[in-house]
């Protein structure tokens, strides 16, 4: 087969039928804004309507009563609350709004509310309710202004603590309140900084475990007084190094708390801290991996925990007292998450995907041993049996050091060296994990691009010292992982080197960026999703409870030599090094990265005639959530990547 050249070549696909639909353009939105976007044949939408079809379904809390559970799923545009009462069974809708709603728990004892949070237009000014029901009714409970997360309720079920930022708008204070009465809301601390959580309410409800976040490597736990707000610090720094805590959970005895911790160690291990002595005795030492997650039983006998394998989540329960292995069944590989115990009996649920299989929920009986799929979300239609499962790959970077990624190869249908698409995690505190590609797999089974999902330095799953190397201008080095990666891709008899593009969201945008300045020679085009045009104004501008946060992973802009090495890198800085093609999406609402990061690169490459696709959804945030807007920003990166990447025009519309 020849090898595919960057120039455009222009093929004009005839319609299998001479249907209407095919003789216009597929038009966005009210809420979307385009500009360079040329329009859209309706025979792109034909082709890969399917994969926008993928329907997924994350469990969220058992009936503290009965065996049913809360889910999020979607049927209209956006994800709402829903009850499924058996597994298999319906899964009855209970709210419907036009904003998708981020969460939800039962009133711990009797169920008969439920507490979610929603925000508006991805601001993520996320607000609480409460929906009765025996009612259906809705209950706005806080302020419906200000910045509400977290969330964790008491033993008794008549308090509910969260963080909010209604104080001045910026920093995170601890709150609590009854949900039966709102008017009970109040204020238990004052905090400064916006990387506090709460994680529980000790057993008799007078204590609360508070998280403090500094960065990835940093963080401290505390312990608050419910009735008068003083907090005590439970964990001190050891020596010079950092220490990162995760989750942490009471004992049930209140002698202790399980949480997971690098404290001596590359890897989060899950460990218990007496409280007495504050004595550390760990429990997962026999496996090499970071602990992502845990619950402890309701009885306080078993503990079940998920360990990062390789990026596999891999489920363990073991004995609280003695951290013995309990054996259960084995499960596919893939990813888990929000594992949560039933009140009543020895029952797990958790959310698992896969590479084969979109989110759905499911339950283990550890009794039994009986793993039971509540919810079987649609898949358009198609057999994600034949979809790619993915290689764990490695290359040297330019310091000798080993970088990983995924590798997702087509079909063998499709011969020759394929084109790729490196697409690059967010973060950068993230890691790309083998997971659900969704609608990335038309990319891989329909159009023949191979996909790679790399790790550089400074992801997460890799141990603490891989996760500090790319902090302040260490950051030159993750950008040339991806150099590195070019030249592997280079080596590969399979793949493509002269036919790759670029793409990532939120901090993998800013890599995509950087990546198109950087090796303009060796990309034919480059999507960026809410990505960093310049730190520095990214810095300056993103929402004030997460600057400082923000400030320790990159470095403080206020700095005069830090602010110096930030424009000198940033990609807006280095336009005259852009030729290749960009598409660029930002969300109005974005309170992260503000849509001025797109806006002003948009307008640098426009001056040097760059061709650049833009699209802006006036009704979103970090990233779009409402599917009529991800259909749309799917169709148009399915032209641009036709165009650009493989060279051949798609037209079907009328002349």
């Amino acid at each position: 087969m020849p090898r595919l050249t960057c120039l455009l070549v222009v093929v004009v696909l005839l319609p299998a039928t001479p249907a209407r639909s095919q003789t216009a353009a597929i038009p966005p939105g009210e809420s979307l804004v385009t500009d360079g976007i040329p329009p859209i044949p309706a025979s792109i939408a034909e082709a890969a309507r399917r994969y926008s079809e993928f329907r997924t379904a994350a469990f969220w809390d058992w009936h503290p009563t009965r065996r049913e559970m809360l889910i999020g799923t979607r049927f209209g545009d956006a994800q709402q609350l829903h009850l499924v009462k058996i597994p298999g069974g319906a899964r009855t809708q209970l709210t419907f709004f036009p904003d998708p709603v981020s969460g939800a728990s039962y009133q711990p004892t009797d169920g008969r509310y439920v507490v979610f949070s929603k925000d508006v237009g991805g601001g993520e000014f996320f607000q609480k309710y409460r929906y009765d029901v025996a009612t259906g009714d809705i209950t706005l409970l806080t302020d419906g202004k200000s910045r509400n997360v977290g969330g964790v309720w008491s033993h008794r079920g008549d308090r509910y603590a969260y963080m909010s930022t209604r104080r001045n708008g910026r920093d995170l204070d601890l709150w609590v309140m009854d949900p039966a009465d709102p008017r009970t809301d109040r204020m238990v601390l004052e905090l400064e900084g916006g990387g506090y959580a709460p994680l529980d309410w000790s057993s008799d409800d007078r204590t609360m475990l508070l998280h403090q976040g500094i960065s990835v490597n940093e963080s401290y736990l505390w312990l608050v007084d419910v009735a008068t707000g003083v907090k005590t610090l439970l964990t001190t720094k050891q020596g010079k190094d950092t220490v990162a805590y995760g989750s942490a959970q009471f004992g049930r005895d209140g002698k202790g708390i399980y949480l997971t911790t690098d404290l001596g160690s590359e890897v989060r291990r899950l460990a218990y801290l007496s409280l007495l002595g504050k004595r550390y005795r760990f429990l997962s030492d026999r496996l090499p991996w970071d602990v992502d997650e845990f619950a402890l039983s309701p009885d306080g006998r078993w503990i079940a925990f998920v360990a990062n394998e390789d990026g596999i989540g891999a489920l363990h329960v073991i004995n609280a007292a003695t951290g013995a292995e309990r054996r259960i069944p084995k499960l596919p590989a893939g990813l888990i998450g929000n594992v949560t115990w039933r009140r009543t009996g020895a029952e797990l649920a958790f959310s698992f995907t896969s590479a084969r299989s979109g989110e759905d929920a499911y339950s283990l009986d550890l009794v039994t041993g009986r793993l039971v799929r509540w919810t079987e979300s649609e898949t358009g239609g198609l057999n994600t049996a034949d979809f790619a499962e993915p290689e764990l790959i490695h290359w040297s970077s330019f310091d000798g050091r080993s970088v990983s990624g995924f590798l997702y190869k087509p079909p063998v249908r499709f011969a020759g060296r394929r084109p790729v698409i490196i697409n690059i995690h967010g973060g950068p505190e993230g890691e790309s994990r083998p997971g659900f590609l969704g609608r990335s797999n038309y990319y891989v089974n329909e159009l023949g691009i191979a996909l790679i999902l790399p790790n550089v330095r400074g992801s997460t799953g890799h141990g603490k010292t891989f996760v500090k190397l790319d902090n302040g201008t260490l950051r030159e080095g993750a950008y040339k992982d991806i150099g590195a990666l070019f030249d592997w891709i280079r080596a590969r008899p399979d793949l493509d080197p002269d036919h790759v593009l670029v793409t990532g969201g939120s901090y993998g945008g800013h890599m995509t960026l950087v990546t198109a300045t950087l090796y303009n020679d060796r990309v034919c085009c480059s999507v960026d999703v809410v990505g960093i045009s310049n730190l520095a104004t990214f810095l300056k501008n993103t929402s004030g409870y997460r600057q400082d946060l923000r400030r320790v992973e990159y470095g403080d802009e206020r700095d005069s030599t830090l602010r110096a090495w930030m424009e000198r890198t940033a990609p807006l800085n280095n336009v005259d090094k852009v030729t290749k093609p960009l598409f660029i999406v930002a969300g109005m609402n974005d309170p992260r990265v503000p849509r001025t990061e797109a806006e002003q690169m948009v307008a640098a490459l426009k001056q040097r005639s760059v061709p650049v696709w833009y699209l802006m959804a006036k009704d979103e945030g970090h990233g779009f959530r409402k599917k009529s807007n991800q259909d749309f920003q799917f169709y148009a990166t399915i032209l641009f990547t036709e165009r650009y990447l493989l060279g051949r025009e798609v037209s079907d519309l009328a002349p």
